[in-house]
């Protein structure tokens, strides 16, 4: 299981919101190459790049700055946040992205996740948003009818491998992860899950490592180690990845 720093970006800055909530922002840096370069240092494999501004007003319009994190360091890097174009996804690709995450649009447009799959396959992953039973979307600001295994279970039919699943409840709260979400998710049987949201402590990493032979192949962390709550390298060590 790989651990996955996250670098939401909002105005150019390294922020982290408390639930997805706007009005709910700190921010940590001024220098998300900095910031970048900071977890490749100690260890990562993986960066998650978060486009704030894009997941709220549907333009990923921080690119230029993705871009240049993804050419500055050597590491692999998934683009998330306002991808709902076929430009936009060209664009993400174009600018060295390993990865692309489909949020909105996996709720809104199955056409469009089945011909971005069919093109990019496993390069594409979409995020299974949850709040209270529901998935959510548009910057987790609308809530949809969709359950999440439902929307689970329909990208993975349409060809998706890689879900990364989030309790929105938790996210940035420093709770845990929702286990029980996870497990509805991996029993609908995606080739591979990252987990997200309320991760704090090695201890919750351990957690998640249990379900790796389920399919977990990694977790996406963002407050608890801007907070210091977890040391990466350390981490890393301790889980073996």
């Amino acid at each position: 299981m790989i651990i996955i720093p996250a670098i939401d970006l909002l105005d150019g800055q390294v922020v982290r919101l408390s639930q997805g909530k706007r009005d709910q922002v700190v921010v940590y840096s001024k220098d998300p190459i900095a910031i970048a370069k900071q977890w490749v240092a100690q260890g990562a494999c993986w960066l998650h790049v978060v486009d704030l501004n894009g997941a709220f007003e549907g333009t990923y319009v921080n690119l230029p700055l993705a871009e240049r994190i993804i050419r500055s360091c050597n590491a692999s890097v998934e683009l998330s946040g306002g991808i709902r174009t076929k430009q936009a996804l060209t664009q993400a690709f174009a600018s060295g992205a390993a990865r692309v995450v489909l949020g909105t649009k996996a709720c809104e447009d199955p056409v469009f996740v089945q011909e971005a799959a069919d093109r990019y396959g496993s390069k594409i992953a979409v995020a299974i948003d949850a709040r209270a039973g529901q998935v959510v979307a548009r910057g987790w600001m609308r809530s949809t009818t969709l359950k999440p295994s439902a929307l689970a279970r329909s990208v993975v039919m349409l060809g998706v491998e890689t879900l990364i699943c989030t309790d929105v409840s938790r996210d940035g709260m420093l709770q845990g992860p929702n286990l029980s979400l996870l497990e509805e998710i991996l029993d609908v049987g995606p080739k591979q899950l990252i987990a997200s949201g309320g991760i704090a402590s090695l201890k919750d990493l351990q957690q998640l490592k249990n379900l790796e032979e389920r399919g977990l192949m990694g977790a996406i962390v963002g407050k608890a180690l801007y907070e210091k709550q977890i040391d990466l390298k350390q981490a890393i060590q301790a889980l073996g990845t």
